[in-house]
C-alpha cells in the first residue's frame, strides 16, 4: 500500500499597531481574547510589544489578521465603548468574515470600507453578521421592511437604533413602538394594573433598547412630550401616521385584519418596520397569521424589502444558535 507523504504549509505575518493601550483592552486580561481567537481561527499568535505575530495555513492567517485589524479600527473609532469590549467583538468579525467568503461570488472583492452604523445617544450601532447587514441596508433604503427570523437575531433591536438615529438627526418627529397584545400562554385579564401596566411586560424588550440607547431621563422626556410612543396594536387603528418611524414588533401574533390595518396607517414622511418570527405563532389554533400572509401578498412590490434572518445572525450567547439550528432540523425531519 502506497502512503502519502505531505507537508502543510504554514506561513507567518507581522501586524503592528501604534497604540498600546488600546492593544491591551484588545488581547484582553493575560491576553485571554488571544487564546481565544488562536482556537477560533486555528492560528498561532504571540504579542511582542505593539506587534503581532500570526502563524499557521494562508487563509486561516488571512482570517485572524482581518479579524484583527477588524476589531482594532472598531476600537478606534472615537464613540466606541472600550468599557463593553469583550469577546463578542472577535467573534462578530469571525461570523462577518466567514459569511463573506462563503457567500462572494468568484472574482467578487467585499468592501470592508463600506460604513454602516446608526449614531444613538449614547452609542453607534454597527451591523454583527450578513444577514444584519443587509437588514441595516434595508432599513436605510426602503420606507417598509419586514424583519424575520428567530429570537436573537437584532431585529427590534437594529429597528430602534434606526428609529432612534433618525430622531437624533430630526428626520423625523415621533418614534411609534407597538405589538398585538396577545397573550403567550398567560391572560392578560389576570394580570394587575390598568391596560398600560399590563402590556408593559410585553413590549419590555423594546423599553431595554431604547435604556441602552438613550439616557433614561431623555426616554422619560420623549414619552412623555409623545415623540416616543409605546401601545398595543389595537390602540393604532383610525390613526395616519406623518413623520414617524414605526415599529411593529412580534407580528407573527397578528391577524389578517389587524395587519392591513397598520399597513395602511404610514402616512407621509413615515417608515415602518415589520419584525416578527413565524415559528413562535401564538395565535389560536387555524387563525392565520397576519405576518405569514401579508409575506405572500407584498413580495412583488419593489418598495417593500423583505429581510430573513436566520441562526447565524444570533447575537447572543453561541449555544443559542446552536439550539434555533437544532429546533429547525428536528422540525424538518
Amino acid at each position: 500500500m502506497d502512503v502519502l507523504n505531505y507537508k502543510i504549509k504554514k506561513e507567518e505575518i507581522s501586524l503592528e499597531f501604534p497604540s498600546n493601550s488600546l492593544i491591551a483592552v484588545l488581547v484582553g486580561h493575560h491576553s485571554i481574547n488571544l487564546v481565544k481567537l488562536e482556537k477560533l481561527t486555528d492560528v498561532n499568535i504571540t504579542l511582542f510589544g505593539n506587534q503581532f505575530s500570526i502563524s499557521g495555513d494562508p487563509e486561516n492567517i488571512n482570517k485572524a489578521k482581518s479579524i484583527i485589524s477588524n476589531v482594532y479600527h472598531k476600537l478606534s473609532l472615537e464613540k466606541s465603548d472600550i468599557s463593553e469590549f469583550d469577546f463578542s467583538n472577535f467573534e462578530t468579525e469571525f461570523r462577518m468574515i466567514q459569511g463573506i467568503t462563503s457567500k462572494l461570488k468568484p472574482n467578487q472583492k467585499f468592501d470592508k470600507n463600506e460604513n454602516l452604523k446608526f449614531d444613538t445617544w449614547k452609542k453607534s450601532i454597527i451591523p454583527k453578521s450578513i444577514g444584519q447587514k443587509k437588514y441595516f441596508k434595508a432599513l436605510n433604503d426602503f420606507e417598509l421592511v419586514f424583519g424575520l427570523g428567530p429570537a436573537g437575531t437584532g431585529k427590534s433591536y437594529l429597528a430602534v437604533a434606526k428609529g432612534i438615529h433618525m430622531l437624533k438627526k430630526g428626520l423625523i418627529d415621533k418614534i411609534i413602538l407597538t405589538r398585538p397584545a396577545v397573550e403567550a400562554g398567560e391572560r392578560l385579564g389576570f394580570l394587575p394594573g390598568d391596560m398600560k401596566e399590563k402590556i408593559d411586560p410585553y413590549l419590555r424588550p423594546i423599553y431595554d433598547a431604547l435604556y441602552e440607547m438613550m439616557p433614561a431621563d431623555r426616554v422619560e422626556k420623549k414619552i412623555q412630550t409623545g415623540e416616543i410612543e409605546i401601545a398595543p396594536l389595537a390602540f393604532m387603528r383610525g390613526r395616519t401616521f406623518t413623520n414617524s418611524f414605526v415599529i411593529v414588533d412580534e407580528a407573527q401574533n397578528t391577524t389578517s385584519i389587524q395587519m392591513k390595518m397598520v399597513l395602511t396607517r404610514i402616512g407621509q414622511g413615515s417608515r415602518m418596520v415589520i419584525n416578527g418570527d413565524l415559528s413562535q405563532v401564538d395565535l389560536p389554533t387555524g387563525q392565520i397569521s397576519g405576518l405569514k400572509e401579508s409575506k405572500k401578498i407584498l413580495s412583488k412590490i419593489r418598495d417593500v424589502k423583505i429581510i430573513y434572518l436566520d441562526a447565524n445572525d444570533v447575537v447572543r450567547h453561541p449555544i443559542v444558535a446552536k439550539i434555533i439550528k437544532a429546533y429547525d432540523e428536528f422540525n424538518k425531519n
